[in-house]
């Protein structure tokens, strides 16, 4: 009996929107303690979801969290056309060709070991093995970048590791859609040919043309327009094609990271990809904590004919381990092909470790799109690798950053001092130690203006847009 059914509430409509208030409230209050722990918000959000979910508290019941199956949708055509934001034709051609190898080989070193395992190692199903597999090759920046920002790294190892942070969420993306249509082609007891792979991939670039016409539509139809409406009209176009990719039963993640590159490239609009970014955080957090409270934590321990009875926490801890391995593995074999140095070459696969949002978002579609038991398996094995490897990711992101020399923790390393005053004199060691520490908070609030500026003019020019009008018309009424 869940706390609505005690309290005598029997409104569908009170109780999804009280959910909905729960959800949102408790998922920031998790990050008040995960804050303290110096860990990313998701994880926030997975664990207040696992809390309140039908599992443990019971705070939210089962009808409300699958009525809400809709939000991976949503959530991930946000992440996917945010992503198109860094498929720039300028930044590919600065890139050169050695990110994307990098990428592409950490990316499908890792999925080929999970696929390798589970399905031959432990006999599992070869719709289930194919995606699960595909999932293993996305990456969550978020971690990265929050601790490249903290340590003030820089160099050639992070400019590689951000490059190759930006693109590969778009290998994941497109692995993902094409393993999803062949395991759909399996599970439905259809041959795997030729056809089965080519059918996918021509349906893939159709959405890809589709996404991208879209993206023209929106620079005819944004143009000159407020920043109020440009946010609705987007909106607006996500959620229109989302429709129509759901209706027609094909995944819409490619076509909206299409609509997003084709945008940026024919407008050089960089603030419509803001303004999403400061629309998205209540949506993000409701998939998330949704994504907690449909996780059942004895489904890990209990065993299954389908999983050949083979415990999922077994599963997901080899799947934890293996991609992994995979990761480092094929971030050192892309490295070593393009010839980077040794840094990068034995380091930046600790840094690619982070796996959460679109990983857990592509779950839950794949757990839809397969059904059943197998369905839960994906999104339980995801979910649970998702907070283990957000827990480490941030410590092995820094290890790595120290291991290839981009950050230093002495002083000396951290700023240069001249020995000696403009009139030849030699310095005290004490002044030499304030000029140090002068030097290195004058750097840090320029850091930090950086940051924040483009956000100020952001919402300053919202502010303007919104007063402007009801001023003119105040004056003019006069």
């Amino acid at each position: 009996m869940n706390i609505y059914e005690r309290m005598g509430i029997t409104s569908n409509a009170a109780i999804v929107i009280i959910s909905i208030g729960i959800m949102l409230f408790l998922g920031f209050l998790m990050t008040r303690v995960t804050k303290k722990l110096k860990l990313p918000n998701v994880t926030a959000y997975i664990v207040a979801g696992i809390l309140i979910g039908p599992y443990v508290f019971n705070l939210i019941p089962k009808q409300v969290i699958s009525g809400m199956d809709f939000l991976a949708d949503i959530a991930l055509a946000f992440i996917a056309f945010s992503t198109g934001e860094f498929f720039k034709l300028s930044l590919i051609k600065k890139n050169g060709p050695k990110v994307v190898v990098i990428t592409v080989f950490e990316s499908l070193i890792a999925s080929i070991l999970v696929f390798i395992v589970t399905f031959y190692l432990f006999k599992l199903s070869l719709s289930f093995s194919i995606v699960l597999g595909a999932l293993a090759a996305a990456t969550a920046p978020a971690s990265t970048m929050m601790t490249i920002r903290q340590t003030g790294a820089k160099g050639d190892f992070v400019d590689t590791l951000i490059q190759v942070v930006a693109l590969d969420d778009i290998v994941g993306l497109v692995a993902y859609s094409i393993a999803i249509s062949i395991a759909v082609a399996s599970a439905s007891g259809s041959a795997i040919n030729v056809a089965s792979i080519i059918i996918p991939i021509m349906t893939n670039i159709g959405v890809i043309i589709l996404g991208g016409l879209f993206g023209f539509l929106l620079k005819i139809m944004l143009n000159h327009r407020s920043n109020d409406n440009r946010l609705i009209i987007a909106l607006a176009a996500l959620f229109v094609f989302c429709g129509i990719c759901t209706l027609l039963d094909i995944s819409p993640l490619l076509g909206c990271m299409s609509m997003g590159a084709v945008y940026i490239n024919v407008t050089e609009d960089d603030k419509l990809f803001k303004q999403l970014n400061y629309f998205s955080p209540p949506i993000l957090l409701l998939f998330f904590v949704r994504s907690g409270a449909n996780f059942n934590l004895s489904a890990l321990v209990d065993t299954s004919t389908y999983a050949g009875n083979i415990p999922l926490i077994v599963i997901g801890v080899v799947y934890f381990a293996v991609r992994i391995i995979g990761k480092y593995v094929g971030a050192y074999a892309g490295s070593a092909v393009v010839k980077k140095p040794k840094e990068i070459k034995n380091y930046l696969g600790l840094a690619l470790i982070p796996q959460a949002g679109v990983a857990i978002g592509l779950a839950a579609l794949g757990a839809r799109v397969l059904g059943g038991e197998s369905g839960q398996a994906l999104e339980t094995i995801i979910i649970a690798s998702s907070v283990l490897y957000e827990l480490i990711g941030p410590a092995c992101a820094k290890l790595s950053l120290y291991l290839s020399k981009s950050y230093s923790t002495k002083l000396e390393d951290l700023t240069s001092v001249e020995p000696t005053t403009a009139e030849g004199k030699p310095k005290t060691a004490l002044e030499i130690l304030i000029e140090r520490i002068n030097n290195i908070q004058n750097e840090l609030s320029k850091q930090t203006e950086a940051r924040l500026k483009a956000d100020e003019i952001a919402f300053t020019e919202a502010a303007e847009a919104y007063v402007a009008p009801r001023k003119t018309g105040f004056i003019n009424r006069k």
